[in-house]
């Protein structure tokens, strides 16, 4: 049997082992259903080429020490962008880094904290802030916004009072299953799918699907979620998308540029700067945060964008996202000293983050039937020269196309029907 002949064989029967080399490579690293958890996992352009000059990777690792003890994080670098995913924080991500741009911020606390040493419930349901540090974190699900009281229907047929919160428990809750897909087919993309589940007995039965992907060589990413109530009853939710940016994109002159439709302050301490809610001021001690309620226009296939710059308007990051999923955009602007945590939030979401009692009273708390599902689409971009910075800013007047932004100098809520 000649050479040629031998090689085909061996060919022929390798090819079914290793499997088409077109299809998607799949790792599973966590899996809840198959009894998985993978501490350590690496996968680069050296053990796995593509058709691509990027020196790309993806890393899964377990911190240790303190209050980070346990939790997983999934490093990704494209070869151009890098960011990190936290499974154990709801699929949170804690940053993202192109060259010396970061989203992200500087908060006081300053580790990965395991959701076991954090109580939701203290300092009057403000617990959620003792692990708050990520570029983007998830609120909700079943409810999100200020902490307070709602009514439910109890497990015997009754009305009764919970407690409500902040931000719900998403962001608090490990994921059940995550998987690492690399397409080996151009434009190579490298998606890290996770499973985070708010399920209870005698309460909702949520299950949130997500994918947070980058193609190699990009400057973007995409965050695409499903979120289905797997319970027999139509069940309320809220999702607000959490995006915090701290110096130095932040600074004094920094703007929030957006297609705004129109505005209101959150409260009355907010409506006294509601004139000049979209540019930023220094670091500044006892500052109180100001929040803002906003309702962005959409272009001719429902679509809209925002962008934070900085005061050269030489860096910045975009974001885009279809307003039909997320109608409502909150601005935070937290322009604390830099030990307090000098960062505002840019948040789409289906409601504005006042208590759920009130946004239901106000129609903005949606429901789902028994397994009925939303989708969610968000692609964030950075910005890093002036001309870039400059074609997003035409984007976004071309979506305005000089409509004109109504703005209210008083609050979007009448908190006063709730005491």
């Amino acid at each position: 049997m000649n050479r040629k002949r031998l090689v085909a064989i061996f060919i022929g029967l390798t090819l079914p082992l290793l499997g088409n080399a077109d299809e998607p490579f799949t790792k599973v690293l966590t899996s809840q259903s198959k009894n998985i958890r993978t501490e350590e996992w690496h996968r680069d352009h050296r053990n796995h080429p593509l058709e691509t000059d990027d020196k790309w990777s993806v890393r899964k690792t377990v911190l240790h020490g303190g209050k980070q003890e346990g939790v997983e994080i999934i490093e990704v670098d494209n070869g151009r962008l890098r960011f990190s995913v936290i499974p154990t924080r709801g699929m949170s991500i804690y940053e993202v880094v192109m060259g010396d741009i970061r989203l992200g911020w500087e908060s006081p606390v300053k580790e990965i904290v395991h959701p076991n040493l954090i109580n939701l419930q203290s300092r009057g349901g403000l617990g959620w802030l003792e692990g708050f540090n990520e570029w983007m974190v998830r609120c909700g699900l079943e409810s999100a916004g200020h902490p307070g009281q709602d009514k439910f229907i109890n497990n015997v047929g009754d009305e009764a009072s919970m407690d409500l919160t902040l931000h719900g428990k998403i962001g608090n809750i490990p994921a059940s299953e995550v998987q690492v897909i690399i397409e080996n087919e151009a434009p190579h993309r490298i998606r890290i799918r996770g499973r985070v589940d708010e399920r209870m007995f005698y309460g909702p039965q949520l299950e949130l699907w997500t994918e947070i992907s980058t193609e190699i060589g990009s400057e973007s990413l995409t965050i695409a979620d499903e979120l289905t109530n797997r319970g027999g009853s139509e069940q309320e939710f809220q999702i607000i998308y959490h995006g915090n940016f701290g110096p130095d994109l932040l600074e004094e002159g920094s703007q929030l540029v957006a297609p705004i439709k129109s505005v209101s302050p959150f409260n009355e301490h907010a409506a006294k700067s509601i004139g000049t809610h979209t540019s930023y001021g220094p670091p500044t001690q006892g500052f109180i945060e100001q929040v803002y309620c906003i309702r962005p226009w959409a272009d001719s296939q429902g679509n809209t964008r925002a962008m934070i710059h900085n005061a050269a308007a030489d860096r910045g990051v975009s974001l885009s996202y279809a307003l039909s999923e997320l109608p409502f955009l909150t601005q935070w602007k937290n322009s604390a000293d830099l030990k307090s945590g000098y960062v505002t939030g840019i948040e789409p979401g289906t409601g504005f983050p006042y208590n759920r009692r009130v946004e239901r009273h106000y129609g903005r708390v949606p429901k789902l039937q028994p397994n009925q599902s939303r989708r969610f689409k968000l692609e964030f971009t950075i910005l890093d020269s002036e001309s870039k910075v400059t074609a997003e800013k035409a984007k976004i007047r071309f979506i305005a196309n000089g409509r004109q932004t109504t703005v209210k100098s008083t609050p979007e809520a009448d908190l006063s029907l709730f005491n």
